[in-house]
């Protein structure tokens, strides 16, 4: 038996259906971002399962109405534990999102109706509940090591539904 044929993507012929993700150039890897940065909350591990677990809690840097990065030219330097992602990292972390679209073009999947790169608008991401955006109660200088876990939320792990539909709600 033979697989069936792959469907076509109204998406086949932009970059990210093209390139891999090591053949992204970096203005083509900085605009697969989103921008909602639920990878800039705090996150916090099982050590002995290894589970991840979202807080509400935004990195010192986060800028949670804008969901952008206060310093990102300089984050690493001012927090060193900020993952810089690599097609590697995309490949290897289990704490990316399920939109993010990293993973996504890492999977070969097409973009959700809601990135900027489909929709054209830096803010469907925040019309369709996928950033952080109202959702940030505190960043980790403002909360005690260890209260994080006091401040664990599932939602940063799960996909919204209208995040979900096929094109943007009329």
């Amino acid at each position: 038996m033979t697989a069936r044929p792959k469907k076509p993507s109204p998406q086949d012929g932009f970059f990210w259906k093209t390139k891999t993700l090591e053949q992204l150039s970096p203005t083509e890897w900085e605009s697969l971002c989103d921008g909602c940065a639920r990878c800039c909350l705090e996150k916090l591990e099982d050590e002995d399962t290894g589970r991840i677990y979202f807080t509400h809690v935004g990195c010192r840097l986060l800028d949670g109405d804008a969901c952008a990065c206060r310093d990102y030219p300089n984050r690493s330097d001012r927090v060193p534990d900020c993952v810089r992602l690599t097609p590697k990292e995309v490949r290897e972390l289990t704490w990316l999102p399920p939109s993010c679209a990293y993973k996504l073009v890492a999977d070969g999947r097409d973009l959700y109706w809601w990135h900027p790169l489909i929709s054209g608008d830096p803010n469907t991401v925040h019309e369709a509940g996928v950033s952080v955006r109202g959702r940030v109660e505190r960043t980790e200088t403002e909360i005690p090591v260890e209260e994080l876990e006091d401040h664990i939320v599932s939602w940063p792990a799960l996909l919204p539904k209208r995040a979900k539909l096929k094109q943007r709600p009329r």
